[in-house]
């Protein structure tokens, strides 16, 4: 876990600043503000609806936000590129989306985007982290889901993102395939020094990811703190 004393403006790598999107009319996401700290970890909770992924999509601009900003290393991130951005800052979505070919292609497809030729020992080295060493050569469409997650997974890694969302990487797996995944992704976050925000419906598993706990309901924050103080709160409300 990261030093809880270490939430200066200086080691913030992601800020939203009174963050807000409208969609017909209806704020999804409104007037959040957080700051996410140089290799802490975010879980965003809340009930069905309440904003999480909505919010997350907002952090490397796949939706547009209607008011605020968000800063990137202190900079506005709309003063990126959308490519760039997108490097910068990697996603993970619920369901695994792998590209047709193999694993390698897949693990290609984000450096080639930027004129980067990704090497093979990068590809191995990658795959060794998220336990798939050996198997670059494979066909992505007959991964199992928890191995096209894995795959997921080392794509995003490989852009060497500053920070990287997780939105319900865990919620379409099954029970094993989960706990594996969970684990994976805490050992590659730690193991790379990287700023993370995991939206997750499931809050024993916030509790055990997260250095920190942001709770929104119906697109606002209703409380940001300790996993402990903030979960034990959710879950009076159910």
């Amino acid at each position: 876990m990261i030093d809880k004393l270490r939430t200066s403006p200086m080691d913030s790598v992601l800020e939203a600043d009174h963050l807000s999107r409208i969609v017909s009319g209806v704020r999804v996401v409104d007037d959040v503000s957080v700051s996410v700290a140089l290799g802490e970890v975010l879980a965003v909770v809340g009930p069905s609806g309440a904003g999480k992924s909505s919010f997350l999509r907002l952090l490397n601009r796949l939706d547009e936000p209607t008011g605020g900003m968000v800063r990137l290393e202190g900079k506005d991130y709309r003063e990126l590129p959308p490519r760039e951005l997108r490097r910068r800052v990697g996603l993970v979505t619920q369901t695994p989306y792998l590209f047709p070919g193999t694993i390698a292609d897949n693990l290609r497809y984000g450096p080639a985007q930027q004129g980067i030729e990704l090497p093979a020992r990068a590809i191995d080295s990658l795959l060794d982290q998220v336990g798939l060493a050996g198997r670059a050569g494979e066909d992505a469409v007959h991964l199992s889901g928890g191995e096209a997650q894995r795959v997921s997974l080392a794509r995003a890694l490989a852009t060497s993102p500053a920070v990287l969302l997780l939105d319900e990487p865990t919620s379409s797996l099954d029970e094993v395939a989960k706990n594996e995944v969970e684990k994976l992704i805490l050992k590659v976050v730690r193991q790379n020094g990287l700023t993370c925000v995991i939206v997750s419906h499931d809050l024993a598993q916030a509790a055990r990811v997260a250095d920190r706990v942001m709770a929104l309901r119906n697109g606002r924050v209703e409380k940001i703190g300790s996993p402990s103080e903030v979960i034990d709160a959710e879950r009076a409300l159910h």
